[in-house]
């Protein structure tokens, strides 16, 4: 007698902790590798340009899921840690001569080393208390980015070596493409396994309920310091992107703004999702691009309300994101994930 089964069943907790858990999943995603691969030659180096922007933002809105997302430590000085793996990378490539490729990690180190240090309140501090102690760190760094001129150039910032590899140089947008989108998808596979690890199950029980998971015998301090370290680490590699992109870099690019918007990321995205992560780095940056498109369009459709429109362009902004959180407070992630479980077993979807 046979038997027909419905429905996804996993014979192991191997299998159910398998990233690519079935053949049309890996076929996808595999797909999508190649596709992104290919895309230079077939969209404008104005596309191209924005989606290294968009890769830049994945790999920091990572850095900040990891610590606000995942183990539950608010975090409001992103910004600033940008800064210090751009400013850190540039130094190391200026003044020491080391290549781009030793400078990025060398950089990614030096920041999750700064992370720590300024995540030391996190063993005593959490919650509003935790935000405002990461928000001085925004602000301490601030200010020595603009007079630390040695390292930094002061307010005037400095010149970014290009990336080098043999004959070939990283200086134009298409180039710099392959390279962001490499470390991008570095970035998301290391982030993936890391929570299915026992540290990525320790960062979510810290988040969960911290008092039971000092019972369970997981060192809180510990793993706060790690995951600040981890997340800035993740921070500073995007900001040696960012350094290696634009070619010049200044205090102006690395303020409280920045730390805003990448906490906007994760919240719009998901919170404590890797997926939400890059729905969120995509959202919020094609958001006001598309923004200036339409109110570029409404000002020449309507000459006498045109700049009205367009002062108004960052209110507009505002709104959406408002919008967006009081309907999908959950984030991006979850309605995705509540899509693929209605259609899973559709028909019989209940």
């Amino acid at each position: 007698m046979s038997v027909n089964y419905c429905g996804d069943f996993k014979q192991s907790y191997k299998d159910d902790m398998r990233v690519m858990q079935t053949p049309f999943i890996r076929i996808c995603i595999f797909s999508f590798i190649v596709f992104l691969y290919a895309f230079p030659f077939l969209a404008s180096t104005y596309v191209v340009s924005t989606v290294n922007v968009i890769g830049i933002a994945v790999i920091g809105a990572l850095g900040i899921n990891i610590v606000t997302g995942f183990t539950g430590q608010i975090s409001l000085g992103q910004g600033a840690f940008l800064g210090v793996g751009a400013f850190a990378c540039s130094y190391f490539m200026r003044e020491w001569g080391i290549p781009f490729w030793v400078a990025m990690p060398m950089a990614g180190v030096f920041t999750a080393a700064v992370g720590m240090v300024f995540g030391i309140p996190s063993l005593r501090l959490k919650g509003l208390y935790l935000a405002i102690a990461t928000l001085a760190a925004q602000f301490i760094l601030e200010y020595l980015f603009l007079h630390m001129d040695m390292f930094t150039g002061g307010s005037n910032g400095v010149y970014f070596p290009s990336p080098e590899a043999g004959p070939v140089v990283f200086d134009t947008d298409q180039s710099m493409y392959y390279l962001i989108i490499t470390v991008a998808i570095m970035a998301v596979v290391f982030a993936t396994n890391l929570f299915r690890s026992k540290d990525g199950r320790a960062f979510v029980a810290v988040r969960d309920h911290y008092l039971s998971a000092e019972i369970m015998g997981i060192h809180l301090f510990r793993y706060r310091l790690l995951s600040f370290a981890v997340s800035s680490f993740y921070v500073g590699i995007a900001g040696s992107l960012w350094g290696a992109y634009t070619q010049y870099i200044t205090p102006e690019h690395f303020t409280i703004h920045e730390s805003i918007n990448y906490l906007a990321m994760i919240i719009i995205g998901g919170l404590g999702s890797v997926l939400g992560s890059i729905y969120g780095a995509v959202f919020m940056t094609l958001l006001p691009q598309v923004l200036t498109v339409i109110t570029s369009w409404a000002a020449h459709v309507l000459p006498s309300v045109g700049d009205l429109i367009m002062s108004i362009k960052e209110g507009i902004f505002g709104l959406i994101v408002i919008l967006f959180l009081v309907f999908e407070p959950d984030g991006m992630a979850h309605r995705w994930s509540l899509i693929k479980a209605y259609w899973k077993l559709y028909p019989f979807s209940y």
